[in-house]
């Protein structure tokens, strides 16, 4: 089993900026790509962006492309969301996610399949 642990979540003005940590414990060997959905109000959860563990591939939701960028610390247990020029629609619970090396969800770059989800952590953005 794996474990994420998401912080950094609050409330901003629009037009601010805010970054999201995710830190992964368990067992993370077994993983592939981390990533970052979000679900808002009376709305289906959205996928925004996956990183993998062993290399620096990215992928965006168009959504979030530019604005959004996702990272991670060297060892790839830690990743991070900086979300630039937030704006109302962006307020939602921002969840964590990752993806098992196996089975294979198929050739990168895609959205993550998630495995496993953090517990999430509210953002909202005040107009």
């Amino acid at each position: 089993q794996v474990q994420l642990v998401e912080s950094g979540g609050g409330l901003v003005q629009a037009g601010g900026s805010l970054r999201l940590s995710c830190a992964a414990s368990g067992r993370t060997t077994s993983t592939l790509a981390m990533g970052w959905f979000r679900q808002a109000p009376g709305k289906e959860r959205e996928f925004l962006a996956a990183i993998m563990k062993f290399a620096t591939n990215t992928f965006y939701a168009n959504s979030v492309k530019g604005r959004f960028t996702i990272s991670k610390d060297n060892a790839g247990n830690t990743v991070y969301l900086q979300m630039n020029s937030l704006k109302a629609e962006d307020t939602a619970v921002y969840y964590c996610a990752a993806e098992r090396l196996f089975p294979s969800a198929g050739n990168w770059p895609r959205a993550l399949r998630a495995d496993y989800w953090g517990q999430g952590t509210q953002v909202t953005v005040s107009s």
